[in-house]
C-alpha cells in the first residue's frame, strides 16, 4: 500500500449523481466534506433519511479506487473521478479489500474511519447504461461483490488535495470484512 495517493477530490452542495472536482476539500470531524450535501451527523442519503431520518451517518465521505475507472473502461464504460458521486478518489490503494474499522490517512492531518461499503444502486444505470452491472457482481460462490467505493466516517478533520498520500492503519483483530452501509 505503500506509494498510494489521492487523485481527485470531490463536492457538491446539492443532490446530484455527480460531484465536480475541486482543487482541495476540507474534512470536518463527526460530520464529512464540508460543503456537501450528505456531510452530517445523520444520514443524507435521501432513501435512508425516509427509512429513519435519526440513523447515524456512517456515508459521510465516499472514497473509490481509480483502478475501478480503468475496469468499467475496459468493459466499454466511460467513467471519470466525481462522475459516481464520490469525494475522494485514490490509486495504489485495495479499498475494498480493507477491514471495517480501518483508518485512513489522507493528506497530512484528516483521518476517515472506514464503516463499509457503498450499496450501489439503479441510479448508475441511468448515468451510463449497463454500468450497474459492472459495479456489483457475483462470485464464484454466488455471493454479491460490491466494487462501487467505501464510505467513512471523519474522525479528524483536515484539508486534501490531489497527490496527497494515503495511508492505511488497520485496527485490531480479528478484522470484519466489509459490508454494505
Amino acid at each position: 500500500m505503500s506509494g498510494a495517493t489521492v487523485t481527485t477530490v470531490s463536492s457538491n452542495g446539492t443532490y446530484s449523481f455527480t460531484k465536480p472536482n475541486r482543487e482541495s476539500i476540507t474534512l470536518l470531524a463527526g460530520l464529512g466534506v464540508e460543503g456537501d450535501v450528505h456531510a452530517g451527523v445523520t444520514v443524507k442519503h435521501r432513501s435512508r433519511v425516509a427509512q429513519d431520518p435519526t440513523q447515524p451517518n456512517l456515508r459521510q465521505v465516499h472514497l473509490i479506487h481509480a483502478e475501478l475507472f480503468d475496469e468499467v473502461a475496459g468493459a466499454g464504460f466511460e467513467v471519470a473521478p466525481g462522475d459516481l458521486g464520490e469525494n475522494v478518489t485514490t490509486r495504489g490503494i485495495d479499498l475494498l479489500a480493507l477491514p471495517t474499522g480501518t483508518l485512513l490517512h489522507l493528506g497530512a492531518e484528516a483521518v476517515v474511519e472506514v464503516t463499509g461499503l457503498r450499496n450501489p444502486c439503479a441510479q448508475i444505470d441511468d448515468f451510463r447504461h449497463g454500468l450497474l452491472k459492472q459495479v456489483v457482481g457475483r462470485d464464484e460462490n454466488g455471493e454479491i461483490v460490491r466494487k462501487a467505493g467505501v464510505m467513512g466516517v471523519v474522525l479528524t478533520g483536515g484539508e486534501v488535495r490531489p497527490g496527497d498520500p494515503v495511508r492505511a492503519e488497520l485496527p485490531a483483530g480479528p478484522h470484519r470484512p466489509l459490508e454494505r452501509v
